[in-house]
């Protein structure tokens, strides 16, 4: 039979270490970008972007679609890239367990 005493304990620290890591993904940040770099956008750990960077010449009045592609692919790749970082330093913590609701 387990040391329930002992078990308890390694569910307390394992605890603790989700709290400090969940702590620190919210400093987590990546950037993404799109178009050879004309549009980059910064995401940080807790899945808001933070800033958009647009080279001026990216910008068409005739072609706004083209833009506005970039500008989403940019952030899917900022968020695809901070949601990896996230998922890295959860699974420090939890090895290969996966606990719905933490990362992306």
């Amino acid at each position: 039979m387990p040391d329930m005493k002992k078990l308890k304990r390694e569910m307390l620290k394992m605890q603790r270490e989700m709290e400090q890591a969940q702590a620190e993904v919210a400093f987590l940040s990546a950037e993404g970008s799109a178009g050879g770099g004309m549009v980059k956008v910064v995401a940080s750990g807790d899945g808001s972007l933070v800033s958009v960077r647009i080279n001026p010449d990216a910008v068409d009045p005739e072609d706004v679609e083209m833009l506005e592609d970039m500008i989403r692919a940019a952030a899917n790749d900022a968020l695809k890239a901070v949601g990896e970082l996230v998922e890295l330093r959860m699974s420090a913590v939890t090895g290969d367990i996966k606990i719905p609701g933490l990362g992306f």
